[in-house]
């Protein structure tokens, strides 16, 4: 039953033009943000890595498994920041893999700092057609090799000592294989109408000298498909552990939990519980995210970073 539903969901990809792209989706987004905006690298004033590994729909055959990885950090005397930022990511037969240059641009407004982000990267396409055992049909008997395709993004981000914001689209232009014609073509498009735009925001409250309260909220927005929230509230204990759940709208109930072991390495998990059609084919879905301070000026960094 789950090939069936997989096939039959590719297949409707493949004969009807869709107005949407395919991007991952991330829990733990609040520890991820130069994911999914450039503007964001260099803001944690240190060189910052971060890894997240996240499996969706435990159960369901060809569900999406992501991996992601970024690095980046602060120069010029804090005006500016770059990173690099990896991802792969594969759902059924197709994976993409994208590896992108990120660079933000710091302007002091107010009491907080805006900075301006650009990324500039490379996508790889590729569909083990092969897989999918249609030998009815042509087009489907071989798969279609690695195609690379250029791409690039653009993020703001303000924050300030107790809250941030933030806007972005990490990709303008629309990677797609075609393989409709017989060979496979890589089409690349920039189509506002395509675009998926992110809208970021968060903080941190102080309820007493142990606890603290951060809320965060991601909306993301594309023509053509319901806009979506994703809203989480976690609680820091003693600045050392935090705990938390959230909603994703139509799609999800959300639990955290993570530490920092220490000033300079933070853990995290996540569990998505199903709410939408797809409960009865999956069994949720987990996220593990990893990440890394390196305090080279270590008079500099305030421990521990909220976002």
């Amino acid at each position: 039953m789950n090939k069936i539903a997989l096939i039959s969901a590719f297949m409707l990809c493949v004969i009807w033009d869709t107005k949407a792209q395919f991007d991952p989706m991330y829990t733990q987004y609040m520890f991820n943000e130069v994911a999914i905006n450039p503007g964001y690298a260099g803001s944690r004033e240190c060189l910052s890595a971060t890894a997240l590994y996240r499996h969706q729909w435990v159960g369901l055959d060809g569900a999406p498994v992501t991996i992601t990885g970024t690095v980046h950090a602060p120069f010029a005397n804090q005006k500016m920041g770059a990173g690099i930022t990896f991802m792969n990511d594969k759902i059924g037969v197709t994976q993409r893999t994208h590896i992108g240059l990120n660079g933000a641009y710091s302007l002091k407004l107010g009491e907080g700092n805006l900075r301006l982000g650009l990324q500039f990267g490379l996508t790889t396409l590729s569909q083990n057609l092969a897989e999918l055992n249609l030998q009815f049909d042509q087009q489907f008997l071989l798969n279609t090799g690695k195609r690379s395709a250029p791409n690039f993004g653009f993020g703001t981000y303000y924050s300030q000592s107790n809250w941030y914001a933030g806007l972005s689209i990490p990709r303008m232009m629309k990677n797609s294989l075609d393989v409709s014609t017989g060979s496979t073509e890589v089409s690349n498009k920039v189509q506002p109408s395509d675009f998926h735009y992110y809208l970021t925001a968060g903080g941190v409250v102080n309820l007493n000298s142990f606890l603290k309260m951060r809320p965060n909220v991601m909306v993301k927005a594309v023509s053509g498909a319901p806009m979506q929230a994703d809203v989480n509230v976690n609680f820091l204990f003693a600045d050392r552990i935090w705990a938390g759940a959230g909603y994703r709208t139509g799609d999800a109930i959300t639990l955290n939990i993570g530490a920092y072991v220490n000033p300079q390495i933070r853990i995290g998990y996540a569990y998505d519980d199903t709410m939408s059609p797809l409960r009865a084919y999956n069994s949720g879905t987990h996220e593990i995210m990893l990440g890394y301070d390196l305090n080279f000026v270590k008079d500099r960094v305030v421990n521990p970073r909220y976002f």
